[in-house]
């Protein structure tokens, strides 16, 4: 009888309390980045492919909750729990900018032109930054109806979506809906063909499934505590998951395929609105489906 192969991640060590999101920068000329938010209060930069560390930023004194990079991975950005959003040099790990909120900052993103900064948290609004005009007031969106978890920019910077702790769901037509064997924090879709996604939460597993059918093609299991955040790398080849136990795992998808990858057909559009596998992972990507709070902070595990 054949054994099961199983999957041996790279392991990537060096936050020393759970780590709760991740960004995979695009590829650049010098390849292709990860960054890490931790309550720890220092995120860390990475190189995307190998899991090398590259650099740590300092300044945050609060858990660090979300974390970015701009489209050239020249910059950084994360927002924390000490009240501030702030924007690094990642190049040479200085605050560029510090922006003070009144409540604790759960989300940030740069626009895909890299001029703006978006910023949510329990502070329940939405503020854009123009990172030209640094000391400018920020431009405030619509109360939101609860604390903001993400925030995302869409369509060319035209459209911003976010997701709220209070409720489910954000305001698109249903691609997709699957039951999941556990408790989900993070799913991410494959970017290349958009034929698989993963997901991980409270069972510690990364779960791979079929995203046409909702099969769970394998499962890969090696974090000690609950996996806060999956995502992709850009090209689909690797994805990484961030967990509890305080460590990154990067593990590899094997040969990709194009089996199946026609344009996704967004449903309650009579089959005639196509959606792109873009457009698809950047409405899923990150979105976070526990409730808030579900998972109460464990003591920390104990590093392999």
């Amino acid at each position: 009888m054949d054994k099961k192969k199983v999957a041996v991640p790279l392991v990537c060590h060096g936050h020393s309390r759970p780590v709760v999101d991740l960004f995979y920068s695009p590829v650049t000329p010098d390849g292709f980045f990860l960054i890490s938010a931790s309550k720890d209060s220092s995120p860390m930069l990475r190189n995307g492919e190998t899991g090398d560390w590259i650099g740590t930023f300092e300044g945050h004194k609060g858990a660090v909750w979300s974390c970015g990079l701009d489209t050239n991975a020249l910059r950084a950005a994360t927002g924390s729990a000490d009240f501030s959003a702030k924007v690094w040099d990642a190049l040479t790990g200085d605050v560029l900018h510090s922006f003070e909120h009144k409540h604790i900052v759960r989300a940030c993103a740069f626009s895909e032109d890299t001029h703006l900064l978006l910023t949510g948290g329990f502070e329940k609004a939405l503020r854009i930054y123009d990172l030209n005009r640094p000391d400018a007031p920020p431009r405030e969106v619509d109360k939101s109806p609860g604390s903001i978890r993400t925030v995302a920019w869409l369509h060319s910077d035209q459209t911003i979506l976010s997701s709220c702790t209070d409720m489910g769901g954000v305001s698109f037509g249903l691609v997709k809906s699957y039951e999941m064997p556990c408790t989900v924090e993070s799913a991410s879709l494959e970017p290349k063909y958009g034929n698989k996604f993963i997901a991980g939460g409270e069972d510690m597993w990364i779960h791979v499934f079929d995203f046409h059918t909702g099969e769970e093609i394998t499962c890969n299991k090696g974090h000690h505590g609950p996996v806060h955040c999956v995502r992709f790398s850009p090209g689909g080849e690797s994805y990484a998951s961030g967990s509890e136990d305080g460590t990154i795992r990067i593990w590899q998808t094997g040969p990709l395929t194009n089996d199946d990858t026609e344009a996704v057909t967004a449903n309650g559009a009579a089959g005639k609105v196509k959606v792109t596998v873009d457009e698809v992972s950047r409405k899923i990507e990150g979105f976070q489906i526990a409730d808030e709070g579900k998972s109460a902070e464990k003591e920390e595990a104990r590093n392999e």
